[in-house]
C-alpha cells in the first residue's frame, strides 16, 4: 500500500520534473535580474559592461543528425569572419571536431540539463531545428532577443507536434508549401504573433544533392528494397511490423530496414525484437547519414516520413507509402481541415500500399518499377518545396546579418 502510493508513473514524473524545472529557472532569472539591476546601478547606468558576454549569433542543435541542416550555415559564418556559438545535446556532435576559428562548439548536456542552459541564455539571434519553443522544457530566455527556426525536412511542417513553431519569431522555409501551412495555423491561433518567414532554401538538401553526385550507384545483383519508416503509433513498425517483413523476405528481393533515429530511443519494446528475429534475413541500416544506404536501394517503402523528399528529389526513384491511417491528433496538421501536405503528395507521386495486398506485394513493386507517369510530379513537387537550390547558407547568413543589424541600429 505505502509504495503503491509513492509510486509516480513515467509520464507525470516527467511533467513534474519539467514543472521543477521551470521553477528553478524563474529562481535564477528572478536572482540574475536582480543582480542586473545591482550592477547597472554601480555602473552609473552604462550598459556596455551589461552585454558584453552576450552572445550575438548562436546555434542551437538537440541533436547530431542536424549536423547536415546546420555545417552549410557554419561553414559561412566561418568564411565571412563571423563569431557564432553552437550548442549542442549531443556528445559525439561532428561539430565537435570541426576546426573553425570564429565557430566555438560545444556539448551542454543531453536532455533538461542542456534546457537549462539554453533557458538563461544571454544572446542575440538562436537558430534551431528544435521545434516546441517555449512548450515543454525549453523556454524562452528573457536574455535573448530572437529566435529563428531552421527546418530539417521540406516537408510543410504539419507533422511537428501542436505549437510546435508558436514561439519562434521567424521561420526560414525550405519552400512555398512552409510558408502556407505556417500562415493557415497563424490564422487558426490568433492569439500568437505573426512570423517573420522567409524562403531561404534547404541546406541539408543542397549539402545532400553534392553528395550524390559523387556516388557512385551500386549495380545491385538483385533489386534492393528499403524499409524505412517514421516512428510512433502511426509508423509502418509498429503497425505492422512482423507482418510486412514477412512479406517483404517472399519477394526473394534483398531487404534493409532503416528504422528512425527516434525509434531507437523511444520504441525499444517493438525495434529489439524484431532485430533480433530477422537477424539473419533482414539488414539493419543505423547510420547517421541516409545517403549510402539510400543510393544502394532500388525502391523505397516508407509511411509519411520525411525520408521520401529525400528519395525523390535526389534520387528519383520509385516508392511505395504505406497506408497507416495517421493519428493527428498531436500534430498541428489536426487543426487543419484537409489532408497532410505529405500524405497529399506521396499520392501524386508514389505508389499506395495498403494492408490487403501485402501477400501481393511483389507485383506492386514490380509495378511501381516500371511506371514512368511519375516524373513529372515528381518535378512539380521539388519545385514546390525546395527553392534558392545550392544557395540556401547564403541566404540564410544574409538574413541573420541583417536583423542583427536591425537589432543593433535600433539600440
Amino acid at each position: 500500500m505505502i509504495n503503491n502510493f509513492l509510486y509516480i508513473d513515467p509520464g507525470t514524473g516527467s511533467m513534474l520534473f519539467t514543472l521543477a524545472i521551470g521553477i528553478a529557472t524563474t529562481s535564477v532569472f528572478a536572482f540574475r535580474a536582480l543582480i542586473i539591476k545591482l550592477r547597472f546601478i554601480l555602473s552609473g547606468g552604462k550598459t556596455d559592461k551589461l552585454n558584453q558576454n552576450k552572445i550575438p549569433y548562436l546555434i542551437f542543435s538537440d541533436s547530431k543528425r542536424y549536423w547536415n541542416v546546420f555545417k552549410p550555415i557554419c561553414d559561412e559564418f566561418e568564411k565571412r569572419g563571423l563569431p557564432l556559438v553552437y550548442y549542442t545535446q549531443s556528445a559525439d556532435d561532428p561539430a565537435l571536431e570541426e576546426k573553425y576559428e570564429n565557430v566555438k562548439a560545444s556539448y551542454i548536456g543531453e536532455g533538461n540539463k542542456g534546457f537549462v542552459k539554453m533557458n538563461m541564455l544571454n544572446a542575440g539571434i538562436v537558430m534551431s531545428t528544435t521545434p516546441g519553443l517555449d512548450v515543454l522544457q525549453w523556454k524562452r530566455s528573457r536574455n535573448t532577443k530572437f529566435y529563428v527556426h531552421i527546418p530539417h525536412t521540406v516537408d510543410d511542417l504539419a507533422g511537428y507536434r501542436m505549437f510546435a513553431l508558436d514561439h519562434y519569431d521567424a521561420v526560414l522555409t525550405t519552400g512555398n508549401n512552409q510558408e502556407k501551412l505556417i500562415r493557415k495555423i497563424e490564422g487558426l491561433r490568433p492569439s500568437i504573433a505573426k512570423k517573420e518567414v522567409v524562403c531561404t532554401g534547404a541546406t541539408f538538401m543542397d549539402r545532400a544533392l553534392s553528395h550524390v553526385k559523387n556516388l557512385e550507384k551500386k549495380q545491385n545483383e538483385k533489386k534492393t528494397i528499403l524499409l524505412a519508416p517514421s516512428w510512433g503509433p502511426s509508423g509502418i513498425l509498429t503497425k505492422f511490423g512482423e507482418r510486412l517483413i514477412d512479406s517483404l523476405l517472399k519477394t526473394g528481393y534483398e531487404i534493409i530496414v532503416r528504422p528512425h533515429p527516434q525509434s531507437v530511443v523511444s520504441e525499444k519494446h517493438i525495434l529489439e525484437p524484431l532485430k533480433e528475429k530477422y537477424k539473419d534475413c533482414v539488414e539493419w541500416n543505423f547510420e547517421n547519414d541516409n545517403l549510402a544506404v539510400m543510393n544502394r536501394a532500388d525502391l523505397l517503402i516508407t509511411d509519411f516520413s520525411g525520408i521520401i523528399f529525400d528519395w525523390t528529389l535526389l534520387f528519383n526513384r520509385p516508392f511505395i507509402y504505406a497506408d497507416t491511417e495517421m493519428d493527428t491528433s498531436v500534430y498541428d496538421a489536426d487543426w487543419l481541415d484537409e489532408k497532410m501536405w505529405v500524405l497529399r503528395t506521396a499520392e501524386k507521386i508514389g505508389v499506395k500500399l495498403e494492408e490487403k495486398d501485402f501477400d501481393n506485394i511483389k507485383s506492386i513493386i514490380d509495378g511501381a518499377f516500371s511506371s514512368s507517369e511519375l516524373s513529372q510530379a515528381r518535378n512539380e513537387v521539388a519545385d514546390e518545396c525546395w527553392n534558392n537550390r545550392g544557395n540556401a547558407a547564403v541566404a540564410i547568413v544574409d538574413y541573420i546579418q541583417k536583423k542583427h543589424k536591425e537589432f543593433e541600429e535600433a539600440k
